[in-house]
């Protein structure tokens, strides 16, 4: 079974870090652009950043200069480090990736992990 599993959400106050990790397992043989989304309450969701397999990364302007997208593609790993966060920056964190199954390219989504940013 081919799935996403996150881990680092937390709790942290306004100007603090976190470091949000996304694992893929299963049948995959390659991976192809990697993502993070988020979603507040009663909002819908909304890219955070992205990563190619080369690298090019893009940001949503209300992240850019604060968060940092990498990938580790031996270990199957996405990372979003979260820099100088804001109470605005409070909602469940997504991680999406495009992975080739059994000579397939599909999408697929992790669970969720909520970041919460008191003031």
């Amino acid at each position: 079974q081919v799935q996403l599993v996150e881990s680092g959400g937390g709790l942290v106050q306004t100007g603090g870090s976190l470091r949000l990790s996304c694992t893929a397992s299963g049948s995959i043989s390659s991976i192809g652009v990697m993502g993070w989304y988020r979603q507040a309450p009663g909002e819908q969701r909304e890219l955070v950043a992205t990563i190619t397999r080369g690298g090019s990364t893009n940001f949503a302007d209300s992240v850019k200069g604060r968060f940092t997208i990498s990938r580790d593609d031996p270990k199957n790993t996405l990372y979003l480090q979260m820099n100088s966060l804001k109470p605005e920056d409070t909602a469940v964190y997504f991680c999406n990736a495009y992975l080739f199954v059994f000579g397939r390219l599909g999408n697929y989504w992790g669970q969720g992990t909520q970041v919460t940013v008191s003031t």
